[in-house]
């Protein structure tokens, strides 16, 4: 059999430093409620942005132009994005790197929640960026519509150019880019199993014992008198127990 090596014994100033560090995990947990104020804010400026939508199609009734509309509906997206953006940054880093937070048999307990760790953190992070991200390309897009044309009235009186354009596409490529990746580099630490799928080969699962001929000739039987049984299940286990010592 084979010995466990014993580790020696920390001293007590050795174990007081190591429990400060560990201790200093707390001090992210104001970051995490500064972030819960920022989503607050984001609450506001999303209500402001749907009042600004409803004045203009109140103004502009019944001629309103669908464009406009369009990059409001979008405004409003990117805001709500980064709210989900925000709420996987302070629920997940919260459980992942300060302390865990006791939702088991809540009814509105997140699905990630079960399975988070730094890795899935990071791609979670990174997909919400690349949603984001294309909120804001697809705004661009139909700004830029009728980029080069002479005499046009822009929608939102932003400027564009041709190659700004192309810079956020680039960026956007690298954010997808950067997602594959990070998704890759998870899926290979796992060993090219999903979340969740241990990493188990079969020969490290042991082999089922084969239980003696006189229990499965007891077990086979149908006793009459079940008390009878159990003593004799007894017995027979305190047989095998002295066998294998």
């Amino acid at each position: 059999m084979k010995e466990t090596r014993e580790s020696r014994p920390q001293s007590a100033w050795m174990s007081g430093v190591g429990s400060l560090i560990f201790f200093s995990r707390w001090l992210q947990a104001p970051l995490y409620l500064g972030l819960i104020i920022a989503q607050l804010i984001y609450v506001v400026v999303f209500m402001v942005e749907l009042w600004h939508l409803g004045e203009h199609v109140i103004s502009h009734w019944p001629a309103v132009d669908e464009s406009i509309i369009m990059l409001y509906v979008l405004g409003l997206i990117d805001v709500v994005m980064i709210a989900n953006l925000l709420i996987m940054v302070i629920i997940g880093g919260y459980e992942t790197f300060v302390s865990r937070i006791n939702l088991d048999g809540h009814p509105d307990q997140p699905e990630w929640l079960s399975h988070v760790n730094a890795n899935v953190l990071k791609v979670k992070l990174a997909m919400a960026i690349i949603g984001i991200s294309s909120i804001h390309l697809l705004k661009t897009f139909i700004e830029v519509a009728d980029l080069g044309s002479t005499n046009v009235e822009n929608i939102t009186g932003n400027t564009y150019t041709q190659e700004g354009v192309l810079w956020q596409v680039v960026i956007h490529m690298v954010f997808i880019v950067s997602a594959i990746a990070l998704a890759w580099i998870d899926r290979m630490s796992l060993g090219g199993k999903p979340h969740g799928e241990a990493n188990v080969s079969p020969a490290s699962v042991p082999a089922p014992h084969s239980a003696p001929p006189e229990l499965v000739a007891v077990g086979a039987a149908a006793p009459r008198d079940r008390e009878a049984q159990a003593a004799h299940y007894e017995a027979l286990a305190r047989e095998l127990r002295a066998h294998q010592q």
